[in-house]
């Protein structure tokens, strides 16, 4: 096969992303199968661009913030499959994509434990207060000591048991602290876990971690009823998506002080970061989303990317296809492929 012969893909990540988010391993990886194409702007592709920028590609690989919406769909005259470089696939148009022939494939989590780890370090600043301390010595060169508490023997309840909190738990168990669970669609039977309903967990816990998925039912399920039935003096957590919380609610309980403060790693702002109302509150940890943002997590999700556009150039359905029953672009491919 040469050069010209080798197929196409495009890599939507904007430029000044790729490297932080998809990385020179996998991109080294991906030039050995393909010919690359990069989005070569600082911009997320979107429309009309992002449909031009795809034209003669066999295959899209898609930032996690490159909507790809019906109109867009049904621009990608070539294209075989969507491949997502991120577990989260909502702002791909699924059923136009699969309206047009075309697979869309989703990456398995690799940052159970950077999201863990972040989390962790949250409970350990707002418990022992430490960025207030920081930011008071920057500001004057003096700062106020503050009564903290230790983690160990302190109550942490998580929303939902999926990956991310199944590691937290084991690790929050390890250091000391009890760990309670409440999931509708799971069964927990670990040791030193404890499966409880919300309304336990809200009122017992002195730190409240959201993992719960994104999805219409969980729409601002942290709201002001929520928020009012948790312990007084407590803390809450969102690493897991913005939707999920009521923000409006949440300065209110911090304002009220029934809070006693927040950490948050996602909100509405763009890129599921923490609005800056919420940010800028005296009573709130916010980062803008790095949670997950590790050199082992994104290679995880970027390696396995680059492993399943290979399976797809070589006309087979990928683990992490979530439509193979409606891709017909790709049995068209390997019809194609196999006609002398």
């Amino acid at each position: 096969m040469t050069a010209t012969d080798r197929p196409l893909v495009l890599v939507t990540h904007p430029r000044n992303r790729l490297e932080t988010y998809f990385g020179a391993t996998a991109m080294a990886n991906l030039r050995r199968v393909a010919e690359v194409r990069c989005n070569p702007t600082d911009d997320d592709l979107s429309g009309a661009a992002l449909v031009q920028a795809a034209r003669n590609c066999a295959v899209m690989i898609a930032y996690r913030q490159t909507p790809v919406d019906a109109a867009s769909c049904a621009g990608l005259a070539d294209v075989r499959a969507i491949v997502r470089c991120a577990v989260d696939i909502r702002t791909i148009d699924v059923a136009a994509a699969s309206a047009q022939g075309i697979l869309v494939t989703q990456a398995s989590a690799g940052f159970m434990a950077s999201v863990s780890e972040w989390i962790l370090g949250a409970m350990i600043d707002l418990s022992r207060h430490i960025s207030a301390g920081v930011l008071e010595y920057r500001a004057d060169g003096v700062a106020r000591p503050r009564m903290g508490r230790e983690l160990r023997g302190a109550t942490v309840g998580v929303i939902s048991y999926g990956q991310i909190a199944q590691y937290l738990c084991t690790v929050a168990h390890a250091l000391g602290m009890r760990v309670l669970v409440s999931d509708p669609f799971m069964t927990v039977d670990k040791p030193g876990v404890t499966q409880t309903d919300l309304a336990n967990l809200l009122a017992v816990s002195d730190f409240v971690v959201c993992l719960a998925p994104a999805t219409a039912a969980t729409e601002n399920m942290m709201n002001a009823q929520t928020f009012a039935a948790m312990r007084k003096g407590s803390y809450f957590i969102n690493a897991a998506r913005g939707d999920l919380v009521d923000d409006a609610a949440l300065l209110q309980v911090l304002d009220s002080g029934h809070l006693a403060g927040a950490a948050l790693d996602v909100g509405r702002a763009p890129d599921q970061m923490p609005t800056a109302t919420l940010a800028r509150h005296p009573k709130v940890i916010a980062s803008p989303h790095i949670g997950g943002l590790t050199p082992a997590a994104i290679e995880h999700q970027a390696l396995e990317t680059v492993r399943q556009t290979l399976e797809i150039l070589q006309g087979r359905i990928p683990v992490g296809a979530v439509n193979a029953d409606l891709a017909t672009r790709m049995r068209h491919a390997a019809t194609q492929a196999a006609t002398p």
